[in-house]
């Protein structure tokens, strides 16, 4: 199945955050799913099946699926601060992608920027909403790190995955301390 490049292979992986589903086509990593228990992964693949017109195939061998497993296992056991990884933007359009495409290009590890700025960055000042947005269709959280958008006065803000999550993404680059209990 490796050499179809329109094949989808998933797998998912225990992290330091709970499980992710990762989904994979010829092209790279075409999504994350946080908190993948039997029940998200179902909603997930069936999400996956309605787009891309074919069923997922679960492939947790799959030579696809290496590098990203490699790389995510590094991030969160501290000792990756960069992904290099092949990226299916399949999932995302217009302004998402391009605000998703800014932030993975201009915000580093250990590092955050504010929703205002990140529009901005893309030419749209009076956008931050719509950034906003834009984080919450991230189809490849983590490593398209919509954990490091906060807002402007230093909340949060918002999260996909929750914002325990959020905290624990970063906590983990040491933008926020560790909780204490």
């Amino acid at each position: 199945m490796d050499g179809d490049s329109r094949t989808i292979e998933w797998t998912w992986i225990g992290t330091g955050i709970g499980p992710l589903l990762l989904a994979v086509t010829g092209k790279g990593l075409a999504n994350v799913v946080f908190h993948a228990d039997p029940a998200a992964r179902e909603k997930a693949l069936q999400r996956l099946t309605s787009r891309f017109g074919a069923p997922p195939v679960e492939s947790p061998q799959s030579s696809r699926l290496a590098e990203p497993i490699r790389q995510l296992t590094a991030y969160f056991a501290g000792e990756l601060r960069e992904f290099t990884l092949p990226l299916d933007w399949a999932l995302s359009s217009g302004f998402n992608r391009e605000v998703l495409r800014e932030l993975a290009a201009g915000v580093p590890y250990g590092t955050v920027v504010g929703y205002g700025d990140l529009a901005r960055r893309v030419g749209r000042p009076a956008a931050a909403q719509a950034v906003g947005a834009a984080m919450g269709s991230n189809p490849l959280p983590v490593v398209v790190p919509c954990h490091r958008v906060v807002e402007s006065g230093g909340g949060l803000g918002g999260f996909g995955g929750g914002l325990e999550t959020k905290r624990q993404l970063l906590a983990l680059e040491c933008v926020l301390p560790e909780p204490l209990f």
